[in-house]
This record gives structure tokens, C-alpha cells and sequence, in this order.
């Protein structure tokens, strides 16, 4: 093994050594501790680490990484305290997560590092969101991300690069590859004779480099980040290593040939650094105890006084607490100017009066730059916001809300447009597993706003039809609104942007260019979480949200001898439990409607709230009115059947006569 010392002096050299050491020493210390039985598990990265620290070293102190679970030396090289670490491991309220996540499934604004999800590939995107906010900013930043060779496998891995290389992204792509994904070697997991090869399909720079050399992983991060902040762009970076003990502890090496562990401890990165300081006279070997010694006298301390700390106690109201981030509506004086507006007219008012507000807003999705949107909703935004902030995307829904999150996370606040509702599955992940936990886990605000064109009525079929926000309300962490009128449309999408959390904002197809109504000209918020009362009656409820207002309101004018009070529940998540008490005690009779399928649908958690909790205010069973348990089908006869509104003169007729 050949170093290159280029310009790094006998004092940079053993700090090199001294990083290096230290994760290595930790690491030697849990496997003793997992023995013991004192911890439960561990992700090994010995042999690995020259990755980790020359990587890290090369990144100026205020550039984001976003590390892997082997990762260790990115953590100790960025300084953070060894206890500190400990007490994530542990569980412990010294840690980063309070007890709700594990390992180096946490991230830390103090140190710019952005750790993972079990899901391998997602981070991708979220550095390139990062590296976008840098990039607009006029930062010379560059963002860098660890994945592993098994998940260059995943579609997040492509559409993360494709991003990168078509926005010109300073983000450095680094692929460990050590050989094995838990046990399925390379040959299972690729073709091609390189990973780094991949890089000319992006259009990128690619370097394959030895992983295992500290020096050469420093001077190749350090050149190419030092370029990237004038020239920027991305980089794909092969490292080659090896996996010298098992996925975690408990599931053994015994699938690997021992002679590849007997080629790979040769090339062990803390042993060659060592013996190549000796060499050059830059490290005396009576030193080499003495810092061992050093180390390992901090680590024991370190950790010992972790062990020591008080367990935490659970507490709900906490736990519950932890999972949005506080947030008031701003207060607004109306000028009360209003305008007669379409529904689509008042949500493109929404976006276009948030993006003078909030200058770092972004907005982003297929073809909402010159072609306006599917809907023409941001048409003319381009030629008042530029092409910055108003920005196509290539197709690719799971990279793009992943780029959001990174935005969100680098100081901007980002708004998506998914053409259809629909489209949403193929970014789920990024949606239930990332915005939605990342507040509970490590206290990130995550300021994104997934727009939502949802819903029937105009023969679209299966796949651009779907009303599916019951995929949403379940997953804590998220908010769900579903406006109903123009005015909610604005006030709810302002509030939204406005709000730190994540935010579905479902909008109606139908009710685009069908629906009109006064709208305030000014900023205009609408408080998510509170219903209103569309329609006030005493004779029975309907509670209901989006085009089922619409269908209510027509089943009450057509039926001027009942008196039907409609509740609009506006938000789902959290939904306004007061306002549905408040109409169950007023009318004891009380019918959920909604657009989406019986099974499953929200309605069903509406119903069985009021079934645990007012029941003895009920003068009748509760009843719920909801499309078929079937796909939404294409012909306007299947969809008018398949629609809730078909079977709510029927429905209401049997609640009223009970």
C-alpha cells in the first residue's frame, strides 16, 4: 500500500492516525460490551474506517454528510464526545433521539451530520436537497453521502443521481462497497465489472479509489470537493473495502471465504497507516501503547459514566408531543377586500402570495415551470420567481420529496406538486418513513408541502382518480388537510406552507373549475385542525370533507324539510374532535361521508370515535356513506356507481327514519 503525503506536515499526519485510532478503539470496546451482555447489538465498521475519517476530514467543519450505520469515524472526526454517542446507543437522554431511534439513525445541526434510515437509499435525495439549498444560496458548500453497494440496487439510488446531474449539484455520491449486502455478495448484486462505471450513464465524474488507504480517500475528497465548490456538480466515488465482520454481530461471517479475510487483513487500514508512520519516522512505536492507553482510558470513562445515567422514564403527553413541532399561525389583519375566485384560482393565489413571502420557498414538480402544471396552477410563476425557485423535475416522486426534505433541513421550505394524487405511492417511503418521523426522532422541523391533486368525477380511471388520503391520516407525524371552497383552498395551503411540519394539502380535481366563492385578496390563513360548520341543522349530521361537502350541501337544499347541519372537517390530521362532539350532542343523529373507499376510510375512525365516546348522546346507530370497496373505474356510468353520492339518499333516508 502506497501513501502520498502531499502536503500534510508530521503533525497532520499523526492527528490522522489519532482519528483513525479512536473509532477503532470504541469499536474493540462494544464488542467486549456486546459479549458482556451489557449492550444488545452492533454494526461493525473495523476495517472500514479510513473511509469514514479521510472522508470527513476532507469536508470543511460547516458541510452537511450524511453517514451510514458502519460509519463511526465520520461521528468521532466531527468531535462529537464519545459519551454523547454512547448515550444514543444506550438509549439514554444524553443521546440525540431520547430513547426513539438507534445507533446512527439520528442527526445533529451542531455537527452538519445527517444520519440514515433502515431504508439504505433515501438519504440520496435528501443531499440533494441540501446541496440545492447551498447552491441557490450562493454557498461554495459541498454535501456529502455514504451509501453502501448493496443499495446502489435501489431506484433511490438512481433517481438521487439523475437529480444531482441534471441540476448540476455539488454532492459527492460515495459507494462503500465491502463486498456483501448482509450476505449477498456483488456478483448478486450487480453486472457491471464496476459500480463507479454507473457514473457515466448520469453524466458525472466517477473515481474508483482504495478504500482502505486513509491518504489517498482524504486527497481524493478533499480535490474534488475543493473544485465542486467553484465548478458545482456531482461525483460519483467508488470506494473499495471490506466487510471484516458480519452485517450486525449476531448474524456471523461464516457465508464469506475465509481466504478473503485473510487477503483483507493484510490491508487493514489502521495497521498499513501505522507501519507506513514508523517507516517515515513520523510515529516512534513507544508512542503507540501510550496513546492505545489514552484512548482507551477516555473511552472507559466515557462510557462507564453513561452506564450510570438515569434511565428514562416514559412519559405519553411527552412521547406524543415530540412528534410535531410546535407551531402558531401567524396573526393576520384582513384587509377584507374579497374576490369571486375558482378553487384552482385561490390555491395558485395561495402559492404565489407564499412565494413573495417567503423568499426561500421552493416549489417544485413535472412540468410546473414553463408548461404551467398539469392544471395550469403555477403558470406565470416562472417569469415572476425564475427558474430557481420554480423548478421542473424529472420524474422521479420518491427522489423528489427526499430532495424537499433536504431543502427543509438546509433552511428552505418546499412545496411538491405530484401531478395526480396517485403518483404518490411511488414516493411513499420518503413520505411515511422520513418527513414523517424525523421531528419525533432527532427534533427536525420539516417544512414540505406535498400538493395533492386527488379525487373523481372526470373519467380518469384507476390511476388518476384515486382519493387516498386515508394512506396518511394513520402515519403520525403528518398533517392531512382536504379543503372543500375556495377560501379553505388558499387559507389552508398558506397555513400549510407556513406550518414547520409536513403537510399533505389534498385538492379536489372536480371541484377546479366547478367551485367559486369569495376569497380574501390578502394573506389568509386558515387554522388546520378546526372544522366548520358549512350548514347549521338540528334533524341529523353529516360529517364529512373535500367534494363530500358539496354533495351534502346538494342533498340538504334538496331536502328543505329536514334540517341537516354539515360539518366540514377541512383537516384530517389532526381533525377537530371538539366540533364533532359539538354536532353529535346537537343532532344525536350522524351520517360520514366521503369520497374514498368504505374499507379503510377515515370516515370509519370518525364513526368509532363517536361509537367510544358519545354513544349515549346517539339516537341512532352511526352510519357511514363511501365509495365501493373497488378501484375507481373509467366509464362514467361504473365511476357515478362506484361514487358515495349514489348511496346517500339512501343512506340518509334510513338514518333520518330510525
Amino acid at each position: 500500500m502506497i501513501f502520498d503525503r502531499k502536503t500534510i506536515d508530521n503533525d497532520g499526519l499523526i492527528n490522522f492516525y489519532k482519528k483513525l485510532l479512536l473509532p477503532r478503539l470504541v469499536e474493540e470496546k462494544m464488542l467486549i460490551l456486546l459479549r458482556q451482555g451489557r449492550i444488545g447489538k452492533w454494526f461493525s465498521g473495523i476495517g472500514q474506517e479510513a473511509i469514514a475519517v479521510g472522508a470527513t476530514m476532507a469536508m470543511h467543519a460547516d458541510e452537511y454528510i450524511l453517514p451510514m450505520h458502519r460509519n463511526l469515524g465520520v461521528f468521532t472526526a466531527r468531535n462529537i464526545p464519545v459519551a454523547r454517542l454512547m448515550g444514543q446507543w444506550q438509549g439514554k437522554a444524553s443521546g440525540f433521539t431520547n430513547g426513539r431511534d438507534r445507533s446512527f439513525h439520528f442527526g445533529t445541526q451542531d455537527y452538519k451530520i445527517i444520519g440514515m434510515i433502515s431504508h439504505l437509499g433515501p438519504q440520496m435525495a435528501l443531499a440533494d436537497g441540501i446541496a440545492l439549498a447551498d447552491k441557490i444560496s450562493g454557498k461554495k458548500k459541498v454535501t456529502l453521502v455514504f451509501t453502501g453497494e448493496g443499495a446502489t440496487s435501489e431506484g433511490d439510488f438512481h433517481e438521487a443521481l439523475n437529480i444531482a446531474a441534471v441540476w448540476g449539484l455539488p454532492v459527492i455520491f460515495l459507494i462503500e462497497n465491502n463486498g456483501y449486502g448482509l450476505s449477498t455478495p456483488v456478483s448478486e448484486q450487480y453486472r457491471c465489472a464496476n459500480l463507479v462505471d454507473k457514473a457515466i450513464g448520469y453524466g458525472m465524474e466517477g473515481r474508483q479509489i482504495d478504500g482502505n488507504n486513509i491518504l489517498e480517500v482524504y486527497h481524493t475528497i478533499s480535490e474534488l470537493a475543493a473544485d465542486m465548490r467553484e465548478n458545482p456538480r456531482p461525483v460519483l466515488v467508488e470506494c473499495m473495502t471490506f466487510r471484516m465482520r458480519g452485517h450486525e454481530e449476531a448474524s456471523g461471517t461464516k457465508y464469506v471465504p475465509a481466504h478473503l479475510f485473510e487477503e483483507w487483513a493484510k490491508k487493514d487500514p489502521l495497521d498499513n497507516f501505522e507501519q507506513f508512520l514508523l517507516q517515515e519516522n513520523v510515529l516512534r512505536p513507544e508512542w503507540i501503547p501510550y496513546l492505545r492507553k489514552e484512548f482507551a482510558t477516555l473511552i472507559d470513562a466515557e462510557i462507564e459514566k453513561v452506564f450510570n445515567e438515569p434511565e428514562i422514564i416514559p412519559d405519553i403527553a411527552t412521547e406524543v408531543d415530540a412528534m410535531y413541532r410546535r407551531y402558531s399561525m401567524p396573526r393576520h389583519e384582513h384587509s377584507g377586500i374579497l374576490s369571486h375566485k375558482r378553487y384552482i384560482d385561490a390555491i395558485s393565489d395561495a402559492l404565489r402570495q407564499s412565494m413573495r413571502k417567503h423568499s426561500n420557498l421552493i416549489i417544485m414538480g413535472q412540468d410546473i415551470a414553463e408548461y404551467g402544471g398539469a392544471f395550469k396552477i403555477t403558470q406565470g410563476f416562472l417569469a415572476e420567481f425564475g427558474k430557481d425557485r420554480v423548478r421542473n423535475t424529472p420524474i422521479c416522486e420518491s427522489g423528489i420529496v427526499g430532495a424537499a426534505m433536504g431543502l427543509a433541513i438546509n433552511g428552505y421550505k418546499a412545496v411538491v406538486e405530484m401531478q395526480f394524487a396517485d403518483f404518490v405511492s411511488s414516493g411513499f417511503n420518503q413520505v411515511v418513513n422520513n418527513l414523517a418521523k424525523t421531528h419525533y426522532r432527532w427534533g427536525q422541523a420539516i417544512n414540505v408541502v406535498i400538493r395533492m391533486p386527488a379525487g373523481g368525477g372526470s373519467g380518469a380511471g384507476p390511476f388518476h382518480s384515486q382519493t387516498n388520503e386515508a394512506w396518511f391520516t394513520k402515519t403520525p407525524g403528518l398533517k392531512v388537510v382536504y379543503p372543500s371552497s375556495p377560501d379553505d383552498a388558499k387559507g389552508l395551503l398558506m397555513a400549510a406552507i407556513d406550518d414547520p411540519n409536513p403537510v399533505l394539502y389534498f385538492e379536489h380535481k372536480y371541484l377546479y373549475r366547478n367551485m367559486a366563492g369569495n376569497v380574501q385578496d390578502d394573506d389568509y390563513y386558515v387554522e388546520i385542525g378546526k372544522a366548520h360548520i358549512v350548514r347549521p341543522g338540528t334533524r341529523a349530521s353529516i360529517i364529512t370533507y373535500g367534494l363530500g361537502v358539496l354533495w351534502a350541501t346538494e342533498y340538504a337544499e334538496n331536502h328543505p324539510e329536514y334540517s341537516i347541519e354539515i360539518l366540514d372537517l377541512r383537516s384530517l390530521q389532526p381533525w377537530d374532535k371538539e366540533a364533532v362532539e359539538k354536532t353529535v350532542k346537537k343532532t344525536s343523529k350522524v351520517m360520514v361521508l366521503h369520497e374514498d373507499t368504505l374499507t379503510g376510510g377515515f370516515g370509519g375512525e370518525i364513526a368509532a370515535y363517536i361509537g367510544e365516546h358519545f354513544f349515549k348522546y346517539l339516537d341512532a346507530p352511526v352510519m357511514r356513506c363511501a365509495s365501493l370497496d373497488t378501484a375507481i373505474p373509467m366509464l362514467k356510468g361504473l365511476e357515478d356507481q362506484f361514487m358515495a353520492k349514489a348511496r346517500l339518499e339512501k343512506m340518509m333516508d334510513a338514518l333520518l327514519k330510525f
